[in-house]
């Protein structure tokens, strides 16, 4: 009886595992690519399944996860990726991207375990690459906003973020999820071809989140991408790198009375909604990539109707370019090299 419930005190342990590649030179490539190349040098590996997309009715919020910072390859695994990332690195020696090849001289590996719970304190994370906040749908919510509405929307999308990502790693919550923008500029820098809108900043949370991951649209692309500034366990700086520009600070109280600060409960967060995927083929040559998931249940500000008898909304040209996204014949023609 004992050993049981000590099993499933364990099994709510969340793992986590950063491994970064150290080459022999820059790696100016994309996680695609880099990602191409780990299914083409080792297709027999068992992060492959969660790389090409096989998992993704199982896991809406991807488990592993790879990024270019610095120019250098990080990947990330989230408990059931933890092991499969482990597996690929013990036989990184070469990549070979067709017309570069880089020679694997170290990995760096960190393992930690219970990353994802929250706290009565609030945390600092620094967004290191864009946080793509903003979908067509979004966007066309946000702009209607004035300033002081901006924020409050941005902050809860973030806290609705969260919430979905605790719930997908099993975790309960039963406090509100607190959420403090702070960020360069309100207005949206359009990213990709999907004119998705982008931010940078900073932001605090109540809930302590692995470095490296990854949140809000494009995380398969490497955006949103995070970096606590504090050790949420014994309140002290790492990754000089990222953080020389930071004083040491300790994590802040939270005060319901802040008009920055912003709240979500689980209960105003609606399950993520599942994607159906089709077999049709794509005639588009634009490529639209699908995301892991979508939180989108904010109102819709009150707007004039548009009429456009003449332009279609290009919703079946989405379908049609998101239906190859995850198989194998895509990712090879994504990872040409």
């Amino acid at each position: 009886m004992e050993e049981q419930k000590q099993q499933s005190v364990d099994d709510r342990v969340i793992r986590t595992v950063i491994a970064k590649i150290i080459t022999d030179k820059p790696v100016r490539k994309t996680p695609y690519q880099v990602k191409g190349v780990f299914m083409n040098q080792f297709p027999d590996e068992e992060i492959v399944p969660m790389l090409d997309g096989r998992y993704r009715e199982h896991f809406l919020y991807p488990r592993v996860q790879v990024k270019i910072l610095n120019e250098q390859i990080y990947i990330i695994g989230l408990h059931e990726g933890v092991e499969p990332v482990l597996s690929l690195v013990k036989n990184l020696d070469i990549l070979d991207f067709g017309n570069i090849t880089f020679q694997v001289i170290d990995v760096d590996l960190e393992e930690q375990a219970d990353r994802f719970k929250p706290l009565d304190r609030l945390v600092r994370y620094r967004f290191i690459t864009p946080w793509v906040a903003l979908n067509q749908t979004t966007g066309s919510r946000y702009r209607f906003l004035n300033n002081a509405e901006r924020v409050s929307y941005l902050n809860r999308l973030l806290g609705q973020n969260i919430v979905f990502l605790a719930r997908e790693m099993g975790i309960d919550i039963e406090d509100k999820i607190y959420t403090k923008l702070a960020l360069t500029s309100l207005f949206p820098k359009p990213v990709d071809e999907n004119n998705w809108g982008a931010f940078y900043g900073e932001f605090r949370t109540n809930f302590i989140l692995p470095n490296y991951i990854g949140v809000g649209n494009g995380i398969t692309r490497g955006y949103g991408t995070i970096y606590g500034l504090i050790n949420p366990e014994v309140f002290t700086f790492d990754e000089e790198t990222l953080t020389k520009d930071v004083k040491k600070e300790k994590p802040e109280e939270i005060k319901e009375t802040d008009e920055e600060l912003e709240s979500v409960t689980v209960e105003e967060v609606p399950p993520p909604k599942k994607r159906v995927f089709s077999q049709r083929k794509r005639t588009s040559q634009r490529r639209m990539f699908a995301e892991e998931f979508d939180v989108e249940e904010q109102p819709v500000p009150p707007r004039k109707k548009r009429k456009s008898p003449t332009k279609k909304t290009g919703k079946k040209d989405e379908e049609r370019n998101e239906d190859k996204f995850n198989s194998p014949e895509f990712h090879q023609k994504q990872h040409n090299v």
